[in-house]
């Protein structure tokens, strides 16, 4: 089975750890995204909406992301223990990153939101895009102990009076 492993500031060491875990027979290739875009502010227009991502044409902001990236990404095999292929991306993290499980079984990726509570704010937007998009199996991992059960918000309340189950949502 070709298992890969998304490394990301934070969660990867869950990652390594169920990477580990895998058996002998698996072929594991773990990668990390350097996205030039991703730590910038957003444009103006951004705020009213949809707004374009910036685009760093700084080489030097680049490299030292991109140094960060390998470095973050040895560390990331280096506690893995065992032979694995490791490959630093480029590009919008979200899509290279589907990209990537396209040509893997499995891929392996952490909680990176809220980790106090169960919902769905423990998964950050590049995370949900992949959980969405992936074409192959995702193993999603809480990269520390879950939360209890206890903290799921609570359900909305019941409809008001009149609402029949049967009867479509009516959007205003």
């Amino acid at each position: 089975m070709r298992v890969l492993g998304w490394i990301s500031p934070g969660t990867w060491p869950a990652v390594v750890r169920a990477l580990r875990q895998r058996p002998d027979a698996d072929e594991l290739h773990m990668v990390t995204v350097c996205d030039h875009g991703a730590a910038l502010p957003p444009e103006p227009a951004s705020l009213f909406g949809r707004g374009h991502r910036h685009h760093d044409d700084d080489p030097a902001r680049a490299a030292l992301s991109e140094q960060e990236a390998r470095e973050l990404l040895d560390q990331a095999v280096a506690g893995l223990g065992r032979d694995c292929t490791a490959e630093v991306l480029t590009g919008r993290t979200e899509r290279v990153v589907v990209e990537a499980a396209g040509h893997a079984d499995r891929i392996v990726l952490a909680r990176d939101g809220d980790r106090s509570r169960l919902g769905p704010h423990s998964l950050g937007r590049e995370i949900r895009f992949v959980l969405d998009h992936s074409p192959c199996t995702v193993e999603l991992l809480w990269p520390e102990t879950p939360p209890a059960l206890s903290t799921i918000p609570p359900p909305p309340p019941p409809p008001g009076p009149g609402h029949r189950p049967e009867d479509p949502p009516v959007h205003t």
